[in-house]
């Protein structure tokens, strides 16, 4: 019998168990990472309670941001990725085709081809091992992979999904211009990321959202960079329109990032918050659920409103220079290691849903 490889399998909503797989056999155009690190975001704790679906059902290994080192590769593809055994990559949720005309003009997001993902392809797939939390990952061919440097502790490594994120959403759509205000609503993982990707682009003045239970997350984001930390909820609660009035004289704010999970509110109020002509990008997920918006405050104030759908190659490696440059302290966001029998465990914990230390960023070490 062959090598076996143990990962965490989703079965169902809020069930995970651990499972071992075959080794998959290795050809001149793939290859094998052994994964380091996974790290845990939103979209994971809706998966896990069943809110949001897998792509490819289930059962299925959850992890869609993986990294580690590659243990075994093919000499076609070595020489397409650029790496060698050793070396330490971040991978992309996302594996287009390559060849249709989205692909070929730089929008492989849009790919209509892509059959599989990390993350998100049911273990009924050989050869199974699509996920991040497996103690090894199946690089398939057209796999889109970021070499990061081997010294940084691999925590820092993992957050170069959700730091991608803030520097696409809010400096990439949001287009942020040196002196800018900039609102970000919403203190997770890549609220504080767009803060980050804010304050590295220049912004002039920033502020950020959260509820009360964020306060120490909204604490990191103003040791990030954030100017201004506004309560939206709780006996100490303040309007987010009249704040930003209040902060900026009436002028408001140039760039407005929405990254609020399953809220509806306040997609109106970064609607409200926007200068005429100003720019907003929704990136917060509602489960499904219609959004009422006013669309006259859209038409009447000219913005610019655009949808943020994951993050792309130069996004993902503008975000490793940041990790890689140590400009910023981002060991304080880590809070929280796991193992793989653990899975479950992890994401309940970035949830919030055990006492203890509160969650900002949280990953999973299978092979720890």
């Amino acid at each position: 019998m062959g090598e076996k490889v143990r990962a965490a399998v989703q079965t169902g909503p809020r069930r995970i168990e651990v499972r071992e797989f075959d080794r998959p056999e290795i050809g001149a155009n793939d290859g094998l990472l052994r994964v380091e690190a996974n790290g845990i975001c939103g979209s994971d704790v809706e998966m896990y309670k069943g809110h949001m679906t897998f792509r490819g059902g289930y059962p299925v290994i959850p992890g869609h941001e993986p990294m580690g080192v590659i243990e075994e590769i093919g000499e076609e593809a070595a020489a397409r990725w650029g790496v060698e055994p050793g070396d330490r990559v971040a991978l992309e949720v996302i594996v287009p085709c390559r060849s249709c005309r989205d692909c070929l003009t730089g929008r492989y997001q849009a790919c209509r081809n892509r059959t599989v993902g990390h993350g998100v392809t049911g273990v009924d797939v050989a050869p199974s091992l699509w996920g991040g939390m497996a103690e090894h990952l199946y690089l398939t061919p057209n796999a889109v992979l970021h070499k990061i440097d081997k010294t940084l502790p691999a925590e820092l490594a993992a957050m170069f999904n959700p730091l991608g994120a803030g520097v696409r959403w809010a400096a990439g759509l949001g287009g942020i211009r040196l002196g800018d205000t900039v609102v970000v609503l919403g203190a997770g993982q890549r609220g504080i990321a767009a803060v980050i990707a804010a304050r590295a682009a220049g912004a002039g003045t920033i502020v950020v959202t959260g509820l009360s239970s964020d306060a120490h997350k909204l604490a990191l984001a103003e040791e990030f960079g954030a100017d201004h930390a506004l309560v939206v909820d709780g006996p100490d609660a303040v309007d987010v329109v009249e704040a930003v009035s209040d902060i900026t004289g009436g002028a408001m704010a140039d760039v407005v990032v929405e990254l609020t999970p399953m809220a509806a509110q306040p997609v109106n109020d970064a609607l409200l918050v926007a200068k005429h002509g100003g720019r907003v990008v929704l990136a917060g997920l509602k489960g499904g659920d219609e959004v009422p918006v006013r669309t006259d405050v859209i038409i009447n104030r000219a913005l610019r409103v655009v949808g943020a759908f994951g993050v792309d190659a130069e996004s993902n490696a503008q975000a490793i220079r940041i990790i890689e440059s140590r400009r910023f302290p981002l060991e304080k966001m880590h809070t929280h290691t796991f193992g793989l029998e653990d899975a479950a465990l992890a994401v309940e914990t970035l949830a919030g849903e055990h006492d203890g230390t509160p969650a900002v960023h949280v990953s999973v070490h299978p092979n720890g």
